[in-house]
């Protein structure tokens, strides 16, 4: 009986090893949600049949990857032909490319503050007129609200609160961004009224670089948040966008600034916000 017993888990194992490489189970392992990576949160993968191993691992700081904080960072990777799918939608019919996680953690309305830290190497490629995501905040069977794009170099804000982009304001330069960590903080209030706010702190600043006030989401629905790399129109490329690699680390949100992030002066932005 043991032995039947231990030969059945055996068996038992060999089919999560096996529909894992098949369906594409999407959650990401409780072993990556390390505390120096994302805190408070977890991730699953975006779109994930065909997600690649490449397209996201943990970075170790001992191996040469770049690190912003603790000793891990998290790595994205985009090649040619990465396409995705999953149940509705296929990247690969619709002229996209990504490796992305997406935050199992929705919001409905509220004020809230989140952080990432994002690197891009010193070789980062600019693809466009390939449209470059490199995170977003997206709405529960609905469209994104709110992405930041790489355009032709930099960080820009891509108010898509319409449906289609309302205006893209840069946040970053290329030269601000490449070879170097970048800190990224946002204030919203998610409403579908008009007293939302969607404000955009860079590199430590206590003044927004981006400054929203209207309405933030649709009504009813649920924000959630993605990162990673997400490439649309990849046809613009037609030898084919290189390669890209992205990193991300200390993506943390909370109710408060100051639970969210240290590489901010949260009592000179709070002081700001009152004047």
């Amino acid at each position: 009986m043991e032995t039947l017993t231990n030969s059945t888990k055996f068996i038992f194992l060999l089919w999560v090893i096996a529909a894992t490489a098949f369906f594409g189970i999407a959650v990401v392992q409780a072993g990556d949600n390390f505390k120096d990576l994302h805190k408070g949160w977890s991730f699953a993968k975006s779109l994930p049949s065909n997600f690649k191993g490449h397209g996201y691992i943990v970075a170790r700081q001992a191996d040469g990857h770049p690190v912003r904080d603790g000793e891990k960072s998290m790595r994205f990777e985009v090649r040619p032909g990465d396409c995705s799918w999953s149940q509705g939608w296929s990247d690969c019919e619709n002229d996209r490319e990504r490796h992305e996680l997406k935050s199992k953690k929705t919001w409905n309305k509220g004020e809230y503050w989140y952080h990432w830290s994002i690197f891009l190497p010193d070789d980062f490629p600019i693809i466009a007129p390939v449209k470059v995501a490199l995170a977003q905040f997206h709405q529960k069977k609905s469209h994104p609200v709110w992405m930041f794009q790489n355009g032709y170099g930099g960080y820009f804000v891509d108010n898509q609160t319409t449906g289609e982009t309302v205006e893209q304001i840069q946040i970053l330069t290329d030269n601000e961004m490449r070879g170097k960590w970048s800190d990224v903080l946002v204030h919203v209030r998610w409403t579908h009224n008009r007293d939302g706010f969607f404000n955009v702190y860079v590199k430590g600043e206590t003044t927004p670089r981006y400054r929203w006030t209207g309405r933030t989401k649709k009504k009813g629905k649920k924000t959630y948040f993605k990162l990673g790399i997400y490439r649309t129109y990849v046809s613009r490329k037609p030898d084919g966008a290189p390669t890209q690699i992205v990193y991300y680390d200390h993506v943390n949100h909370a109710k408060k600034c100051d639970h969210t992030t240290r590489y901010f002066d949260c009592e000179a932005i709070l002081a700001n916000l009152a004047n």
